[in-house]
């Protein structure tokens, strides 16, 4: 869950006379995607007000002069500058456009001056990086794309990262982690400054679930290969495809460098500049993804995916699967199958498995009555287990046809299934 904004004191500044809470500025720079750009102009820049939704007043400002190129070489022209910003009450930084760069200076001492007047600062994705350079974010709990928040963690110490949060409010500085958790973040906004009502009207025009969290999710963070776009022309490439293709195999960063042919701290600044992150801690994350992928799609044990994922022990799998995923592999295994039922068929073990006997006995059963597990299916042998004929004032010693009476002969028998070599 998102921390609530209502324990923050800071939540509570006075918003300075110049400045209107209705007032948003979106703080776009050259170079920053679209997608996460246009989510608060979309949000908070429409007029919806025949579905119910507040209106708000938008102020698109440009963090630089140069040019705002943005995804598939589009140009836009913002039509304010930072002086608009003074006017705001909430100040929104959608994405920045490399977290290898610094932001213009200009740029941060405006969401410095607009934070001391109480204004509302919120940064989406990669936005994070920015407040956290202005040194909006030191102290507080943050989020951001979890494919960059080991690199925020690291660069910012004095931030408490948590890439399993959707969105963190601290009350007057908020932030959202990748991509579409924009959307959260920005209908949580709505839904504080106006209900739940208004939120969820908007949610609807915008054909989104009006309130999600991590738990949606079962607590679990998104994991992909993909890799900054960069990367694809960069001679890093070929290796880095190397490794993908060879995660069940024991191999480290040194390995890498000697395929790049470079030395170590060569290789180690030159991915960290392309792909935002330590060599060492992408190749985790990578054999975590591969871990999470067979314990969705495969019935090997946590021991045998440890192996197929080049941990060196269940122990290293266990450890880094709980640092990433925030979930031990067997409880992420058994949310993710909850989560996804099988619509009643079968694994390809449990087709191997021993059908369970007769209901009363318990001898026939591996598995105890009430362990939660399914029915069986039996097989398509036409056998089925067979109710015992009622017998008169028969004793508790005495033996049905064809099976031996463990009771009776005093020693431990084989129970009656079609496997133990009695017949049923």
């Amino acid at each position: 869950m998102s921390q609530d904004s209502a324990a923050v004191p800071d939540a509570a500044r006075k918003l300075a006379a110049r400045r209107r809470r209705e007032i948003v500025a979106v703080l776009l720079f050259s170079g920053g995607p679209i997608f996460e750009s246009s989510i608060p102009l979309s949000v908070f820049g429409i007029d919806r007000q025949d579905a119910g939704v507040p209106r708000y007043r938008l102020l698109v400002c440009a963090g630089e002069d140069a040019p705002l190129r943005t995804t598939g070489g589009l140009e836009l022209s913002a039509p304010y500058g930072l002086e608009a910003i003074s006017r705001a009450g909430t100040v929104v930084v959608p994405a920045w456009r490399s977290i290898t760069q610094a932001p213009p200076p200009a740029a941060l001492d405006a969401l410095r001056r607009a934070h001391e007047e109480g204004a509302r600062i919120v940064g989406l994705c990669t936005g994070a990086f920015v407040l956290a350079a202005a040194g909006l974010l030191d102290g507080r709990p943050a989020t951001t794309h979890w494919m960059y928040a080991p690199t925020l963690a690291k660069r910012y110490p004095s931030v408490h990262v948590d890439p399993r949060e959707l969105f963190v409010d601290d009350g007057d500085v908020l932030t959202s982690a990748g991509t579409a958790a924009g959307i959260d973040l920005c209908l949580h906004i709505v839904r504080t400054d106006h209900g739940a009502d208004a939120a969820n009207a908007l949610a609807r025009r915008l054909v989104v679930p009006p309130r999600r969290t991590a738990s949606d999710m079962g607590h679990q963070r998104y994991l992909d290969r993909s890799l900054p776009e960069e990367i694809g022309a960069d001679p890093l490439a070929e290796v880095v495809a190397w490794a993908l293709e060879h995660l069940h195999e024991q191999f480290d960063v040194e390995t890498l460098a000697a395929r790049a042919y470079m030395s170590r701290r060569t290789f180690d600044r030159r991915f960290r500049s392309l792909t935002g992150s330590a060599p060492l801690q992408w190749l985790i994350t990578q054999r975590v993804l591969q871990a999470q992928r067979l314990l969705e799609t495969s019935d090997y044990s946590v021991d045998e995916v440890a192996g197929r994922c080049g941990f060196r022990s269940p122990v290293a799998l266990r450890g880094h699967f709980r640092r990433q995923l925030g979930a031990s592999p067997a409880a992420y295994r058994a949310a993710y199958r909850a989560r996804r039922p099988q619509n009643g068929d079968p694994s390809p073990r449990s087709d191997r498995s021993v059908p369970s006997g007769r209901s009363g006995s318990g001898r026939c059963s591996a598995r105890a009555a009430g362990s939660g597990t399914p029915p069986p299916r039996w097989p398509a042998t036409g056998w089925r287990p067979r109710k015992r004929p009622k017998r008169a004032n028969r004793s508790r010693t005495s033996t049905p046809p064809g099976c031996r009476n463990p009771r009776s002969a005093g020693v431990r028998a084989a129970p009656c299934c079609p496997d133990s070599g009695s017949a049923p």
